[in-house]
C-alpha cells in the first residue's frame, strides 16, 4: 500500500515565519519514512467545517514549488486542484513547471471546487454546480491537449484557446498523473472513467468506497476504459493514531477493493505527527498489499 501524507493545515507552529521549517522537516521525515506522496489542500481561507476560515492558509502550487526543492522522491500535488481558481491552460502550465523543476513529481490533483466563501471573499466567480462541471470536463480536455503533440486550438462553450503550446513539456510520462477528486456517482466518476488516471475518495468507510467503485466499474464499461487502469486512492477523514489496529483493519478492506494509496492527515503538530506515524503506523502499512 502507497501512503501519501495530506498536509491540510498551517496552524503549527502558530509563528507565520515557523511554518517553512515545519513543512520542510515534515516532508523529510515523511519522504525518509516511506511516503510515496505529499499533497497540501488548494484553498485560500481554511475550511470552516474543520476549524476557522481565518486559521492560516498558503496558496498551493507555491507550498508545492517550495517542497520540490527539499524533497527528492516523493509525488507533490493538490488534494485537490480547484476548477475554478486558475485558468485550464495556465493551470496546465503550472503542473508542467512543477513536474520539471521536481524532475517528473507532479500529479495534478482536481475537483469542481466548492468553497463559496472563499470564492466570494477573493473574487471568484461562483458559478452553478452545473456549469463547474462542465467547466472541469474543459479543464481536463485542454490540460491532456497541451500535454499531446497537439499545440492548435480548443473551443470550448466556457474556454477558447488559439495554441495549446507547452514548452518544455512535462518530464512525467505520458503526463503528470490525472487524479480526479470526489465520489459523485453521475458526473465526478463518469468524468474518472473518461479522462482520469486515478480517482481520490473520501474513506468513509469500505462499503462506501465499494460501492463507489463499483459505479466506477459501470462508467468504465460505458466507456469502453479499461478499469484496472485506474488507480484507485482513499483519503482517510479520522485520526490514525488514536486506534493504529483498526485503522489498519480498515486499509486492508480497502486494499481488497482494489485500492493502493491511503492519504493520511495529521491530527497534531505535522512534524510530531509524522515522527510518531513512521514509529507506529508506516512499517505495517507499507507492508500491506
Amino acid at each position: 500500500m502507497d501512503v501519501g501524507l495530506h498536509y491540510w493545515t498551517f496552524s503549527h507552529p502558530g509563528q507565520p515565519e515557523a511554518i517553512a521549517d515545519t513543512l520542510v522537516r515534515t516532508a523529510q521525515i515523511a519522504e525518509e519514512a516511506g511516503v510515496s506522496a505529499f499533497t497540501v489542500m488548494d484553498h485560500y481561507f481554511q475550511m470552516e467545517d474543520i476549524a476557522p476560515a481565518e486559521e492560516p492558509m498558503l496558496e498551493g502550487y507555491t507550498t508545492l514549488g517550495f517542497l520540490a526543492g527539499v524533497t527528492r522522491r516523493m509525488d507533490l500535488g493538490l488534494l485537490v486542484t480547484g476548477v475554478m481558481y486558475r485558468y485550464p491552460g495556465l493551470l496546465a502550465k503550472i503542473v508542467t513547471t512543477l513536474d520539471v523543476l521536481s524532475g517528473g513529481r507532479a500529479r495534478l490533483g482536481i475537483g469542481s471546487s466548492w468553497y463559496e466563501r472563499e470564492k466570494r471573499g477573493l473574487g471568484v466567480p461562483v458559478v452553478p454546480m452545473r456549469e463547474r462541471f462542465e467547466r472541469l470536463e474543459e479543464a481536463l480536455q485542454i490540460c491532456l491537449q497541451m500535454w499531446s503533440d497537439d499545440n492548435g486550438p480548443y473551443e470550448g462553450r466556457h474556454y477558447q484557446l488559439a495554441e495549446t503550446l507547452c514548452v518544455p513539456p512535462p518530464l512525467s510520462r505520458p503526463h503528470p498523473m490525472i487524479m480526479i477528486g470526489g465520489g459523485g456517482e453521475k458526473r465526478t466518476l463518469r468524468l474518472v472513467a473518461r479522462y482520469g488516471d486515478a480517482c481520490n475518495l473520501f474513506g468513509s468507510s469500505v462499503d462506501d468506497v465499494a460501492h463507489k467503485l463499483d459505479v466506477l466499474r459501470s462508467h468504465c464499461e460505458a466507456e469502453g476504459r479499461d478499469y484496472d487502469r485506474i488507480v484507485k486512492t482513499v483519503a482517510f477523514m479520522r485520526p490514525v493514531l488514536d486506534d493504529v489496529d483498526g485503522f489498519l483493519d480498515d486499509v486492508a478492506g480497502y486494499a481488497k477493493l482494489g485500492v493502493t494509496e491511503i492519504q493520511i492527515m495529521p491530527d497534531r503538530h505535522p512534524v510530531e505527527f509524522i515522527e510518531q506515524a513512521a514509529e507506529r503506523l508506516l512499517p505495517r502499512l507499507l507492508q500491506l498489499g
